[in-house]
């Protein structure tokens, strides 16, 4: 970026991965810019990932920079809404808009990877639960913290939480507001992988690069056939798979990978994403 303000939440294109960048400091304030930065974010990835688009992003990054990844909300955002004459209808309708962003992100029919490189709280680790792939280095810290303003969590994060730790952890981290670390929370099955310090801002590129590199529409399948089966069962997943799977026999990139598997042996194959 020439910009010398940049926006505090932008999309750098790296390829065929699509970086989305928090850059609000000091400490990456989730403000009301910056949510309706979001909102205009997750309308730009559709946009960019949409399967009939010639040069779509294949994959999703979403990064911070400088020391930490949020410090959370900005409060003075909460405590105009609390003092409004409307305070119950602003505030569903905040929660109505944030909420159709984190399944907008959650829906994007492409892997997505979110890199927490340091301190990660409320809606910057509500907004990780959305994605495929939570990466964290060793110094990373999480916590939805809400409960210091007297709120829940409510951009998803109990729910997508309850789904990776289940309700006993989910109900724990709410309840005490305490920050947890990346190693404790890849125990939980909340974080998926724990990275050295050093070296991972480029590591979790490496990763985001190397899930776009693979086969789109069969990743695509595999999102469809995991949030239905968290969502509806097993036996709904079932039913969906010869749609789903079924129609990955038409791809270029099953055929490519078929022929490539017979002629050269596995893990040689090139994948287009098409």
């Amino acid at each position: 970026m020439t910009d010398s303000h940049p926006d505090p939440l932008r999309i750098e294109r790296d390829g065929d991965v699509a970086v989305v960048v928090l850059d609000n400091p000091p400490l990456n304030l989730f403000t009301p810019v910056v949510f309706n930065g979001l909102e205009h974010i997750a309308a730009e990835l559709v946009a960019m990932t949409d399967p009939t688009q010639p040069g779509r992003a294949r994959a999703v990054l979403f990064e911070a920079r400088g020391k930490v990844v949020s410090g959370g909300v900005d409060v003075t955002f909460f405590q105009d809404i609390a003092q409004s004459e409307e305070p119950v209808r602003r505030g569903a309708d905040l929660w109505t808009r944030l909420l159709r962003v984190a399944q907008t992100i959650e829906d994007l029919p492409v892997p997505t990877v979110y890199a927490a490189h340091g301190l990660t709280l409320t809606a910057a680790f509500e907004l990780a639960l959305c994605c495929d792939i939570l990466l964290a280095a060793e110094k990373a810290s999480f916590g939805l913290v809400e409960i210091v303003v007297g709120l829940t969590p409510s951009m998803g994060g109990p729910q997508r939480l309850a789904e990776r730790a289940g309700p006993a952890r989910a109900r724990e981290l709410i309840f005490t507001g305490e920050r947890y670390s990346a190693e404790v929370l890849e125990r939980w099955n909340v974080v998926n992988r724990v990275l050295p310090d050093d070296g991972f801002a480029a590591a979790a590129r490496e990763y985001a690069h190397r899930v776009a590199a693979g086969p789109t529409v069969a990743h695509a399948a595999t999102k469809r056939l995991v949030a239905t089966s968290v969502r509806e069962g097993a036996r709904a997943a079932d039913a969906l798979v010869p749609e789903a799977s079924g129609a990955l026999f038409a791809t270029a990139d099953l055929r490519g990978a078929v022929t490539s598997f017979l002629t050269e042996g596995p893990g040689k194959a090139r994948y287009s994403g098409r």
